[in-house]
């Protein structure tokens, strides 16, 4: 079987050209520099960071009614009608509420060896050694 140049020319472009990506060459598909946003009726322009546009925060309105703040728990209500939750007295509230510890957690001697916390603890520190000791490890 023998085959001619040009047979095997057109044989070898045909699979060049079968097998070659091709990408478009028009300019519609143009990088955006920033993203316009409509907050409060006026445009504002975001601007773009690696992660995407940055998105203005919401400013939540601050209560400085002092009768408010101490008959009510501002900021519980989360729908647009309604009102707070109003605060109770002392006695109606269960006894352990009182008890809570506010500070920081209690360190490893404060702690009863025989009690589940210590030993989570202590497993807690020693997975945090472990992980400090992986980091200086060599490969």
């Amino acid at each position: 079987m023998s085959y001619s140049a040009y047979c095997i020319l057109n044989i070898r472009k045909c699979i060049i050209t079968k097998f070659s990506l091709s990408f478009p060459k028009n300019g519609y598909a143009k990088k955006d520099s920033g993203s316009i946003s409509m907050i409060g009726g006026t445009l504002k322009k975001k601007k773009l960071s690696k992660l995407g546009p940055i998105t203005e925060k919401k400013l939540l309105p601050v209560e400085e009614d002092p009768n408010k703040l101490v008959s009510y728990v501002c900021g519980t209500n989360i729908y647009k009608t309604g009102e707070d939750v109003i605060l109770k007295e002392n006695s109606e509230y269960p006894d352990w509420l009182w008890s809570i510890r506010l500070g920081p957690p209690p360190t490893l001697e404060e702690l009863d060896p025989d009690s589940k916390e210590y030993w989570r603890k202590i497993r807690k520190m020693g997975m945090r050694r472990n992980n400090q000791m992986a980091k200086f490890k060599k490969l």
